[in-house]
């Protein structure tokens, strides 16, 4: 199974419209979206519409909990509530927090911090406390349940092992970072990532 990475989008629609095109020509079997659809430069509904239409499996992340709320709405890019359709604002009040899939290599989590908690990520860097403070992490581990994470948050693509688990960071499609596109194969587990061209949005 070779599963497309989307990371938060926070309301990239051109680079998600581009990144959609390119998963489809890459012929992956499932498109993820690990959330932070809320908050950004682009059209939050247009978003909404395109993940909706090809069937992404999605889950929110903070800043549509935030944006559903009316929280925190001083940030940089913050989305008023009437700038959305009620449509859908109602399809992200649908969005579930997590969701469990079954593939070849065994469960994998989709999440969009850690677990039930979308305010804590892994870093690539993260070691020693940083891990072993992180309790959601530490349950996935002492369960065994799940073989791969795929989460977002840090805004940082990665992929690497702790313990049994295999965490896969799906990147953002964020205009002031790096952003990117990724495929995950769970046979080898490995990934592949690329980055939206800088002329996507311009």
């Amino acid at each position: 199974m070779r599963i497309g990475l989307i990371g938060d989008v926070h309301q990239e629609d051109l680079a998600l419209a581009w990144a959609l095109g390119w998963l489809s020509d890459e012929r992956v079997d499932l498109v993820v979206c690990v959330g932070d659809i809320a908050d950004g430069f682009g059209d939050l509904d247009a978003c909404c519409e395109l993940l909706d239409s090809h069937g992404v499996v999605t889950v929110r992340g903070n800043h549509d909990r935030w944006f559903l709320a009316q929280t925190l709405r001083e940030l940089p890019q913050a989305t008023p509530l009437a700038a959305a359709s009620a449509e859908t604002r109602a399809w992200l009040a649908e969005l579930p927090v997590s969701v469990s899939l079954e593939t070849p290599a065994g469960k994998a989590l989709i999440c969009h911090g850690t677990g039930n908690d979308d305010m804590i990520g892994v870093k690539p860097d993260d070691e020693g406390y940083a891990l072993e403070s992180n309790t959601q992490l530490q349950g996935l581990l002492a369960s065994g349940e799940h073989r791969i994470l795929i989460a977002g948050h840090t805004h940082r693509p990665m992929r690497r092992r702790i313990g049994e688990l295999v965490l896969v960071n799906a990147g953002t499609l964020h205009r002031d970072y790096e952003p990117c596109v990724g495929i995950f194969d769970t046979a080898s587990l490995s990934e592949r990532f690329v980055r939206i061209p800088a002329s996507v949005g311009s």
